[in-house]
């Protein structure tokens, strides 16, 4: 039971938000990928979708990034 409430916690550590950082920066590329692909197929809806999910991407982040100052302001060794 002792591993089930490490996992738990892992994703609000400063390891596990960065790795969310860095999956949303690879999710990036594909959103990427797929405003170019809509945009030579010259498709308004998958370019529609595309901009939803850059946005998305771009919120989740953001989200993140707070969660990590955060982190950083609880930190008794922190300057």
């Amino acid at each position: 039971m002792k591993a089930t409430q490490q996992m738990k916690g892992w994703k609000h550590s400063r390891t596990g938000l960065l790795v969310s950082i860095g999956g949303g920066a690879f999710g990036a590329f594909g959103v990427v990928k797929d405003i170019r692909k809509a945009r030579s197929e010259g498709d308004t809806l998958k370019l529609v979708n595309a901009g939803i999910a850059a946005l998305a991407l771009v919120t989740s982040t953001a989200l993140l990034v707070r969660e990590l100052r955060r982190l950083g302001s609880d930190d008794v060794l922190a300057p």
